[in-house]
């Protein structure tokens, strides 16, 4: 009898995530979430994914979470396993991404009093989730049903409540812990009300919106600065304020703005290396700027805008988050983008006058121009390799891209076309670890195939993910920049101290990872020429499984081959630009 009150507490428990819009959920084995897991699994309307690994198997939701933007289940055992979600509950916090973490328990008369895999779970992953709970134990009565109902919905609304973020629910359970599946743990009464949580829309206040609209009418060197964008209708909105205002768009790879769209005349893509030259910073200056989303990665941007505190800065957050990390924000508006490009247009004067756009649009092209001239066969220097695979990735697919250099190299060498695919990445606390899982966690939202560009050292933090790719057959293309250390300490200043750096920043591992591929029945590829990098990208992109290519580049040659490159190239773009 007691296996039954449990089962159809947790029956409605589960339920209830489901008219809350949840529809995946990722479990790791154990014994206390037994009945977690089962009704889970049972239930007709989640799809469960199963990985052994706590702390892969939390960045695989990770990912899921992110390319849906709807919640997911995480669900773990007692013990040290949710400890494991650590790294990915910081990482949904600072991204914004909606995961509902289920921490099944020892009961309350087992806590604290040795026994075995039993640790305190209260409030486990302290600030980095927006809202905890303990359940109670099991009871069958309308009350208690009524009681972890509301819990479900509550976790559910509050995890996709602007800013979205990750929630933990702790489950204890007695034994025994099997559920009793000759009843329907789902039943429900006709009679019982839905419980119907609505999140209201952020939208700036009258007044403030008037003054801003008076500033743009102003403004005779207006941009916009987009940050990472989730939803098309955000994306179309930025490109419509831009095609009314005649107002350069400086997007961000994540964007998704460098990428399958039309208005390319407005995208500027080559900022992040234009704005590392003073006189280029000064030609460039506007009088005002409008951000979207968070601050792109680019760090010649970041500088430049927090240097110049006198440009009125406007920073537009659905959430109302003060993401300004350069302090130098005129305005911080709590709204959401669309809605907020949608007041602009109908209050604000069309600008006619196109000298500042024109201007951007002037050295962007120039730089791009001659930027194509430095790309070679040397696959060693990992710009070659960025410009190739530019053009290789297939409509439709996913490209996730590592922290570090590559999301930077990203930056630098991506141009802007009109294919259209998704460019992702963890970029909340911009860690090395989890880019394996996240990547593939992707797939099971997107079902599209799926490229991840990574260093050497974060392939190594998270090889474990690549089991999920094996096991579920998920086309995953690894293009593996093997530099053999920390790529990015090279162009840092303890890169000039030769008795610490090599041992300490560097850390070169010599790892053969053809041995990984092997371990997770991949197929391995190690190109040394454009034409062998085309060939093995092409042959197994749309394949399921794991296929490694692995590029073995020079980061003690890369950072003066990048200066000495950048350095020719804005000569030339100051030239043709500025003394023209």
């Amino acid at each position: 009898m007691n296996n039954q009150i449990m089962t159809r507490y947790i029956g409605r428990f589960m339920d209830e995530f489901v008219q809350g819009g949840v529809k995946e959920a990722v479990v790791c084995p154990g014994s206390r979430s037994t009945p977690l897991a089962m009704m889970g699994f049972a239930h007709q309307q989640i799809n469960v994914h199963v990985l052994v690994d706590e702390r892969s198997a939390a960045f695989y939701a990770l990912g899921l979470a992110k390319a849906s933007q709807r919640p997911v289940l995480l669900i773990c055992t007692s013990g040290t396993a949710a400890a494991n979600f650590f790294p990915a509950m910081v990482e949904a916090h600072y991204s914004r991404v909606p995961l509902i973490v289920l921490t099944a328990d020892r009961p309350h008369e087992l806590r604290e009093v040795g026994a075995p895999q039993a640790i305190d779970q209260q409030f486990l992953f302290g600030r980095f989730v927006k809202w905890f709970t303990d359940l109670a134990l099991p009871e069958e009565n309308q009350t208690m049903l009524r009681y972890v109902q509301t819990a479900a919905a509550r976790a559910s609304h509050i995890s996709m409540q602007e800013p979205k973020g990750p929630v933990q629910i702790n489950v204890p359970l007695r034994e025994p812990l099997f559920p009793d599946m000759s009843i329907d743990p789902f039943h429900r009464e006709e009679k019982e009300a839905k419980k119907v949580l609505v999140a209201g829309q952020a939208f700036p206040h009258n007044l403030v919106l008037s003054e801003l609209v008076s500033i743009i009418n102003q403004a005779t060197r207006g941009l916009i600065v987009a940050g990472e964008l989730y939803t098309e209708e955000d994306q179309e909105a930025v490109l419509s304020l831009a095609r009314s205002l005649h107002f350069p768009i400086l997007a961000d790879p994540l964007s998704q703005l460098r990428n399958g769209h039309e208005s390319k005349e407005f995208v500027m893509d080559a900022y992040d290396s234009l704005l590392k030259d003073e006189e280029l910073q000064k030609h460039l200056l506007p009088d005002m700027v409008i951000r979207f989303g968070p601050m792109p990665v680019s760090k010649p941007l970041f500088k430049w805008l927090e240097k110049h505190v006198e440009v009125k800065q406007i920073v537009v957050d659905a959430a109302g988050g003060f993401r300004d990390p350069g302090l130098s924000a005129s305005y911080l508006i709590e709204s959401h983008v669309a809605s907020f490009v949608d007041e602009v247009l109908n209050r604000a004067n069309q600008h006619e006058d196109t000298n500042y756009l024109n201007r951007w649009q002037s050295v962007n092209s120039s730089f791009r121009t001659h930027g194509a001239h430095y790309s070679d066969e040397d696959l060693t220097f990992e710009g070659n390799v960025y410009r190739q695979l530019q053009h290789l990735l297939p409509k439709e697919s996913v490209l996730f891209i590592g922290n570090s250099m590559p999301i930077r190299d990203v930056d630098t060498f991506f141009e802007t076309q009109s294919k259209p695919f998704h460019m992702m990445a963890n970029r909340g606390a911009n860690g090395i670890d989890g880019v394996v899982s996240t990547a593939i966690g992707t797939y099971a939202a997107l079902k599209q195939p799926i490229s991840l560009v990574i260093g050497d050292l974060s392939f190594y933090h998270d090889m474990n993910g690549l089991l999920a790719a094996k096991l579920m057959q998920i086309p995953l293309t690894v293009v593996l920049l093997n530099n053999d250390g920390g790529g990015i300490f090279s162009f840092l200043p303890q890169a000039s101290d030769e008795p610490y750096y090599e041992k300490l920043f560097g850390t070169p591992t010599g790892l053969n990872f053809e041995y990984a591929s092997k371990l997770y029945g991949g197929i391995y590829s190690k190109p040394r020429t454009k034409q062998e990098l085309h060939d093995v990208y092409m042959a197994h992109i749309h394949e399921p499984g794991l296929h490694l290519i692995e590029i073995e580049t020079d980061r003690h040659s890369r950072v003066g081959k990048h200066r000495q490159m950048m350095d020719e190239i804005l000569g030339e773009v100051k030239k043709e630009c500025l003394l023209s």
